[in-house]
């Protein structure tokens, strides 16, 4: 099978079969080059429905769940955005083309420096990688649209106080075996609300805290 048409069956029998229909989400899914932000001994499964290894114990986030992710953040052309677990990059470039400018932050250096070269192939101005831990950020800085690429295993407001009023952030809390993915919206007034999007299981975010486990 080539890639053009391994990419097609991608986006019909697993994207929009999870019922993700937005037509600029499609693009950017169809545009940026999932086989090159795989890593080389798994390129083969590039547009499998699975969640592909990249090391230090994280995954490259499987198509459905990006999909859904990109459909849920409505990210429109003016908005600023902060990628939280730059992992492969894929994501990255791919908010990139539905925002205007994208922050992505990666806690390993060799994340960072990889994608980095992957985004660079694609000539895409709009994108800043950034080595950093997302438990240490400060609400100093605020965007339009975050995304958490790990899930949490409780929740944590510090992601929430970087959305600007009508921001969007979607995230996914919880521990083995079901985790529910989010999208919490920051309203101008101050309070935000909650929707509960999908299950799902992502591998926890680095440092993150730790629920305590369920005793009977």
């Amino acid at each position: 099978m080539n890639l053009e048409t391994a990419r097609t069956q991608m986006l019909a029998q697993q994207v929009r079969a999870w019922d993700v229909l937005d037509q600029r989400v499609l693009d950017a899914l169809n545009l940026v080059p999932r086989e090159r932000f795989v890593p080389e001994e798994f390129r083969d499964l590039a547009f499998a429905d699975i969640e592909i290894p990249l090391g230090h114990g994280q995954q490259m986030l499987a198509p459905k769940v990006e999909g859904r992710l990109l459909q849920a953040l409505r990210i429109a052309p003016i908005d600023e955005a902060l990628v939280v677990g730059t992992g492969s990059g894929f994501l990255t470039a791919c908010v990139a083309r539905l925002a205007q400018r994208v922050v992505s932050i990666d806690i390993s250096p060799d994340f960072i420096e990889t994608a980095g070269e992957r985004v660079a192939h694609l000539g895409a101005d709009n994108i800043e990688l950034e080595i950093a831990d997302a438990l240490t950020l400060t609400d100093t800085a605020s965007f339009d649209v975050v995304a958490v690429t790990a899930s949490l295993p409780v929740h944590d407001e510090r992601f929430v106080r970087l959305l600007r009023p009508d921001g969007r952030l979607f995230v996914v809390v919880g521990r083995p075996p079901i985790m529910e993915a989010r999208l919490i919206t920051m309203h101008p007034g101050g309070e935000t609300t909650e929707e509960s999007l999908f299950e799902t299981v992502l591998t926890p975010m680095i440092n993150a805290e730790q629920a305590e486990p369920f005793v009977l």
